[in-house]
């Protein structure tokens, strides 16, 4: 068993993006991060962004509204930094309050500046294959995940488990695209599916994305399968100083020693996303410059 080293793979990525972004002359890449409200894993997750924009030479203006901002109030907020020629990339953190809709600020961001990959727009592009949209940034991670790791699908039966819109649509979009390192065959599988394991086990590779920790055993694997496991659950665990721990959605101990390749949690899925938020705000500064 190989295990998928994302840590490694994202930081391969960051270093080809600072070299990139060094070699520019003039106005570095400026990624805008709204988060609303203090969410810890909101607060956490858009420090590392700010750390890694860092790093890399990207410009990030990290904008706190409080949680009392009305949709009203945040449009208005989306608008102006849709209007400000001096910012590349837009990406408000999700979740956001429950009187928020948070479908409707997706579509708010204009999709040129869409890096986070949620606008109807966007999502529309990857099934019509055209390139110049931007794709949500883990699906992008497990494609260059898969890539780098020389797993190519061509033929292979790629089973998805999960449908939401942040991963599991685009991801069986992407891997059905007809091009170099896609051209499989996809099953997407979710909790109306009958006889799920008889499912799972066909898979070559299979992509775990439902937010179950330890829902996938070693039963429903084919062996030899890769896994990709999306998922990053908090288990509570007394033996820990934060009185957790965090669990994907494949039992890792029963799965690993009958696959052929696997990705760790943490350390698998998860830096990928950061990484690939910095490929697209790389990206949308460019098309911005051929405009």
């Amino acid at each position: 068993m190989d295990l998928i080293d994302g840590n490694h793979i994202a930081t391969a990525i960051i270093a080809e993006l600072k070299a990139e972004v060094s070699a520019l002359s003039g106005r570095k890449p400026c990624i805008a991060l709204v988060r609303v409200g203090e969410d810890p894993a909101s607060v956490s997750y858009v420090k590392k962004k700010e750390k890694t924009a860092a790093e890399i030479g990207v410009t990030s203006r990290v904008i706190l509204p409080p949680t009392s901002i009305t949709q009203t109030e945040l449009f208005q907020l989306i608008d102006e930094l849709n209007a400000d020629s001096n910012v590349d990339g837009i990406l408000v953190q999700s979740p956001l309050p429950k009187h928020i809709d948070e479908v409707a600020v997706f579509r708010r961001v204009l999709p040129s500046k869409d890096v986070d990959g949620f606008n109807t727009l966007n999502l529309g592009k990857i099934a019509q294959e055209d390139d110049t949209g931007f794709v949500a940034c883990t699906p992008a991670g497990i494609m260059e995940l898969l890539a780098r790791s020389n797993v190519d699908l061509k033929g292979k039966h790629v089973v998805v488990l999960g449908r939401s819109l942040i991963v599991g649509k685009p991801i069986a979009l992407l891997a059905l695209q007809k091009k170099s390192g896609a051209n499989a065959t996809v099953t997407i599988c979710h909790s109306a599916t009958n006889d799920l394991p008889s499912i799972t086990r066909q898979a070559d590779v299979l992509i775990a994305a439902i937010g179950r920790a330890d829902f996938v055993t070693a039963d429903m694997v084919k062996p030899g399968a890769v896994i990709i496991d999306v998922g990053i659950n908090r288990v509570a665990d007394a033996t820990k100083k934060t009185g957790y721990r965090l669990n994907g959605d494949v039992q890792f101990e029963t799965v690993a020693p009958i696959c052929s390749k696997i990705t760790p949690v943490p350390g698998g899925v998860g830096p990928m996303t950061v990484a690939m938020l910095m490929k697209n705000t790389v990206k949308a500064f460019r098309l911005g410059q051929s405009r």
